[in-house]
Formats: C-alpha cells, structure tokens, sequence
C-alpha cells in the first residue's frame, strides 16, 4: 500500500484544467475517472489517485511554492509524449524532457498546468 492516498490541485478554471490534464496524464495511462459533483475531476488508473477541484473555501486557487506531484512513466517516449500533450494543452514547459544527474535512469520532463501547478513525469528504465 502506498503512503499516499491521493494528491489535489487547486484550479480556477476545472474544464481547462481538464484538457490539459486529459492530455497530458492521458499519455501515461492515466484516466479522467469522471466528475465529482460540480466541483472536483477525479483521475487514476482504477481509483481516483489525483483530483483537480476548486478549493470549497470559495477562494480562488493558488499555486504552492516548492510543491510538484510526480507522475510514473512506463518508457521515456511516455515522458516525451507526456510533455508535448501538455504543452498542446495548454500547459508550459517548466523543465524540459531529458535525464536528471541525480540517477543514472532518470529521465524527466516538467509542466506547469493552466492554474500554474507543477507536475512531472518520470521513467527510472534504462534506455
């Protein structure tokens, strides 16, 4: 079992947070698991892991500083895919795909979604 049960982001616009999620997370397996009420687009594989909601408090969403959520990827193309949907999306590049020195097999691409959330997507395979 995993120490997370899952992960939010906060949007000011759910259904353009929605297409640049759906295109994005689409590339790594990840499904829009459908909406929960008004407020919130659930995501995952077979349970809502990741959820894209506007904040219930009424305020608007912000971004926090330092925070990124971690997405797999089963291969780099995955990475690379991932990326390009999301910035056709709508989203913008925050650090482009590519290996990071800190593992001999990483290998990463970085996104800022339309609420400037960050995200990130990474294989740990060899090439």
């Amino acid at each position: 079992m995993s120490v997370i049960s899952h992960a939010c982001v906060g949007s000011n616009d759910r259904l353009k947070s929605a297409k640049f999620y759906d295109a994005a997370l689409g590339e790594l397996g990840v499904n829009n698991l459908g909406e929960f009420g008004e407020m919130a687009t659930l995501y995952g594989i077979d349970t809502p892991d990741f959820i894209v909601f506007t904040p219930a408090d009424g305020k608007p969403a912000t971004v926090g500083n330092g925070g990124t959520i971690g997405f797999n990827a089963a291969s780099r193309d995955a990475v690379d895919k991932f990326h390009e949907a999301g910035v056709k999306a709508g989203g913008i590049c925050d650090g482009a795909p590519g290996r990071r020195e800190f593992s001999p097999t990483a290998y990463a691409a970085y996104l800022r979604d339309p609420d400037g959330n960050k995200i990130c997507a990474y294989c740990f395979a060899d090439e």
